[in-house]
């Protein structure tokens, strides 16, 4: 094929690299070889010219340096980010400049060598986590890889090339990209190129000659390479939208801590991807588990790692018998293949069935594969017999002496009263029982088992007091001996099993606590306290909780698992540092992982659906990495708080969103009522000053005092109207100003009367106090205006001559206040709403006096602001009473 055939259209290329109606984030591009020396950097560098000269913003961020003058030639006419310098041991290192990359921002940038692994003390342990932020930054990127760096294919590559790499990349991060090229190079030209020193040279190409460059090896790559790019096209997000073949297959392994597990992971994974099935990884916790060793511990967790970068679901069953609970778990989940390693062993006939033989009689309906494990036998014993060493109790030891002790004495009384052997013999296999069941160690049954029959044949049968019995008793110590050994064993592994359930009760009472505290937890600082402390009773490790500020900065919360105890090293600027980077990326980072590995704490995202919403920091013991199954618990947990976060947010936001749509009710109605019913009076007062000038010398007197009565009636209802909407307003906009004070009720109450209604004088209006110096602690200011607003209500809706009352009198710490009337009453319907903004009780009345129905809403708003109620209730025979509480004040002498 020409080179000119194969180059894209330069506006195609432009609107790729755009990416202008992709998804959010940048595009990543990886140039795939199966060797080195295909040509992948220069065929990126090729592609980076092309783009530039379609227009696009190109910096070559790291391009690995090379020995071949054509590649590096390439590079003339790029833009070049300059490289950070690490030191380490004393050895100054070039690495990539990721945040010189992040400062720069450009649209496309070249940054070579995928699976390399940075220098300590990089933000970063592994280059395509660099790569993971920028892509997330929204900055698209070229990059370049072999097939054995792909860790599904690292032991495959291995058999075949006899060299088994350290730098791996994690299948997800190949298969997320955008768009994978293969750089093909026939492998006869491939050693030709090497020959001629292009790819190594002197010593170093004679050593790939002999080792990994031979020709069976470079053909069986090109194989796996072109294979694994099909592949990639089919979970390319390129292609998202489209339907893919699904199998319905699911594929089960077992995780462990031998070194052949590894590779199980990744032949189930390869398997998994060729079915387009679902992938799990079940760990057995056993009663043995908690004597394993530190090695295998950590050779399990390194699994559990490695099964979730190739895409395993993580599952945790208990149990001492695996192939029951692979079996079960299979059944419930529909399990269709159980991938499983294996040790060559003979079999001889009286050899136990291993875990395959149960497992086919059992799940009679599963596909086995079995993944032959070469590790060599000697050292598996030697692991077990490590796992099965106790250390020594003196405790221990003394429970099993006096329990033998008592046996003894037992059989003692026994034999004196005549009892037969049979019963003597019962009663040391009950010891051995006992003895399993108040010691912690195996080895103390077994020496129990052993020691009862030696006790028995020295003083219960003849010869006494010697080890040398009749031979007829050899088959009683046969089935005395395996009696209490299977005994005691069946009852060591019933406390295990029992220890093994009470844990998983245990995670299990912490996660459903979790989630029905969450529940009713109002408040975010609640919810983060609530997780914080199940955290801390599920871990116990002290705990530092990162929540996002109004300022936009990250404010932290310390919760230790011991009141009083000192984290202030745990709150550095380096230590927020890393906080900063997890809220902004919504990754876990810090202590144990590969991001920011210097951390003092782990630190996990609080996620939401649409980012991070806080952060958690976890005191990490030792820097010991958390056990898997002991991190998904911390995961579901904060899982839980992230969607309790999130309910929050959303009654929050639904609030804020009732409460402007209220706050535009409110205005709609005011604008309306308003436009409605100020009109009148205005027509009034402009009406009746129109008269006066025109005709002032043609009305008499009675008249003109008719008109000037009018339109001071007009206006002084436009100013009580006017200064009920200020304060309305000012109740709207929390802008009241309480000053409260001891005041006179009775001198309140004065002043409210001289500034009432001038048609007050057609009516009764009388004040009761039970004591002149009855005082309560107001705002007098307001609560004169809540008086005049009630009484002129009176005044406006009874009949001339009516009965208006003031009273007030004391009831325990309150002051109860009374405003009665004779008049017609409220209705039921009417007395319900009557203190709603924007409502009138006489509908009928259509003139300038009928109001807004803003006066008794703004009394109750002033009430309610002092702490105080207000109702409304018939006054028996007739008419309402307003009644209204407000604080009381303690009575003082004074001289």
């Amino acid at each position: 094929m020409k080179e000119e055939d194969r180059r894209p259209d330069s506006e195609q290329l432009l609107r790729s690299i755009q990416n202008a109606d992709g998804p959010p984030g940048g595009r990543l591009k990886i140039f795939f070889g199966y060797a080195a020396g295909v040509g992948k950097t220069y065929a990126m560098l090729e592609a980076a010219h092309r783009a530039k000269e379609a227009g696009v913003d190109v910096v070559a961020g790291y391009i690995e340096p090379h020995t071949r003058p054509e590649t590096m030639a390439l590079l003339e006419g790029l833009e070049v980010l300059p490289t950070k310098t690490v030191t380490y041991k004393g050895i100054s290192l070039k690495e990539f400049d990721l945040d010189g990359a992040l400062a720069r921002h450009p649209q496309l940038l070249l940054v070579d060598e995928l699976a390399h692994t940075n220098a300590a003390g990089s933000r970063h342990t592994k280059r395509y986590q660099d790569i993971q932020e920028l892509l997330r930054a929204g900055i698209n990127v070229y990059t370049t890889v072999n097939v054995q760096h792909l860790e599904s294919l690292n032991d495959v590559v291995a058999s075949i090339t006899g060299i088994a790499v350290s730098e791996r990349v994690p299948d997800n991060v190949f298969d997320s990209a955008y768009q994978v090229e293969v750089v093909d190079l026939e492998p006869a030209d491939l050693l030709e190129r090497l020959r001629e020193g292009k790819i190594y040279r002197g010593p170093q190409a004679a050593q790939a000659l002999d080792h990994f460059f031979s020709l069976k090896n470079l053909a069986s790559l090109r194989e796996i390479a072109l294979r694994r790019t099909a592949d990639q096209l089919e979970s390319s997000p390129r292609f998202q939208g489209e339907v893919k073949p699904k199998a319905g297959e699911h594929i089960l392994i077992c995780l462990s801590g031998a070194p052949s597990n590894a590779k199980v992971i990744r032949t189930a994974a390869r398997m998994a991807k060729a079915f387009h099935g679902a992938f799990t990884a079940l760990f057995v916790e056993t009663s043995d588990f908690a004597s394993q060793s530190e090695q295998d511990r950590k050779r399990l967790r390194d699994h559990v790692h490695l099964a979730e970068e190739l895409g395993a679901r993580i599952a945790t069953a208990y149990g001492d018998d695996p192939a029951v609970q692979i079996a079960e778990y299979a059944r419930i989940s529909g399990i269709s293949k159980v991938v499983l390693g294996r040790s060559p062993r003979k079999r001889g006939f009286t050899s136990p069935k291993n875990l395959v033989d149960r497992l086919n009689e059992l799940a009679p309906d599963l596909d086995l594969y079995i993944i032959p494990d070469q590790t060599a036998r000697q050292s598996k014993r030697l692991r077990r017999l490590r796992q099965s060493q106790e250390k020594f109790s003196p405790k221990d030891l003394a429970k099993m002496l006096g329990i033998l002790l008592l046996c003894t004495l037992g059989g003692a009384l026994f034999s004196h009263w005549g009892f037969a052997n049979s019963n003597v013999i019962m009663l040391y296999i009950l010891g051995v029982l006992g003895i399993a069941m108040v010691t912690t160690g195996r080895s103390y049954s077994v020496a129990a088992s052993v020691l009862s029959v030696l006790i028995f044949n020295f003083f219960f049968t003849h010869p006494y007091f010697t080890f040398m019995s009749d031979p007829s008793y050899i088959a009683t110590f046969g089935v005395m001996f395996v009696v209490a050994f299977l005994g005691s064993s069946l009852t060591t592994r019933m406390k295990r099993q029992a220890r093994l359930n009470a844990e998983k009760a245990y995670r299990t009472a912490i996660l459903l606590e979790t989630s029905q505290k969450l529940q009713k937890a109002e408040g975010s600082q609640a919810i983060l306290a609530l997780t914080a402390h199940q955290l801390n009773k599920l871990l116990d490790r002290d705990l530092v909780i990162y929540q996002r500020e109004e300022n936009g900065e990250l404010s932290p919360t310390l919760f230790p698992v011991s009141p009083g105890t000192d984290l202030s090293e745990f709150l550095t600027e380096s230590e927020r540092g890393v906080a900063e980077w997890v809220f902004k990326n919504n990754k876990h980072a810090g202590a144990t992982t590969n991001t920011l590995p210097s951390a003092k704490c782990l630190y996990m995202s609080i996620r939401g659906t649409g980012g991070a919403l806080a952060v958690a920091a976890i005191v990490t013991k030792n820097r010991e990495k958390p056990e898997a199954f002991e991190k998904n618990f911390m995961v579901a947990i904060l899982d839980e708080c992230g969607l309790a976060l999130e309910k929050e947010m959303t009654v929050r936001e639904k609030q804020a969103v009732e409460e402007r749509a209220h706050q535009e009710t409110l205005r709609a109605n005011l604008l309306r009522a308003i436009s409605h019913d100020l009109r009148t009076p205005l027509t009034s007062i402009s009406g009746n000053a129109n008269i006066l000038m025109e005709g002032r010398g043609q009305l008499c007197q009675e008249k003109l005092q008719a008109l000037y009565t009018a339109i001071y009636d007009d206006s002084m209802w436009l100013i009580d109207l006017v200064e009920n909407l200020l304060s309305i307003t000012r109740i709207e906009d929390d802008k009241l100003g309480l000053k409260t004070q001891p005041e006179l009720l009775e001198e309140i109450f004065q002043e409210a009367l001289q500034h009432l209604d001038r048609n007050a004088s057609q009516h009764q209006i009388s004040v009761e106090l039970e004591d002149d110096l009855l005082m309560a602690n107001v705002d007098a200011r307001l609560l004169v205006q809540v008086v005049i607003n009630i009484v002129n209500n009176a005044i406006k809706y009874t009949p001339e001559g009516s009965h208006i009352t003031l009273s007030a009198h004391r009831e325990g710490d309150q002051v109860e206040v009374e405003i009665a009337d004779d008049g017609p009453g409220i209705d039921q319907d009417a007395k319900d709403r009557i203190f709603d903004m924007f409502y009138t009780a006489d509908k009928k009345r259509g003139d300038s006096r009928r109001g807004l129905g803003l006066g008794l809403s703004l009394c109750k708003s002033i009430i309610n602001a002092h702490g105080g109620t207000i109702q409304a209730v018939d006054n028996h025979p007739q008419g309402t009473i307003f009644r209204f509480t407000l604080g009381a004040v303690e009575e003082t002498n004074h001289e």
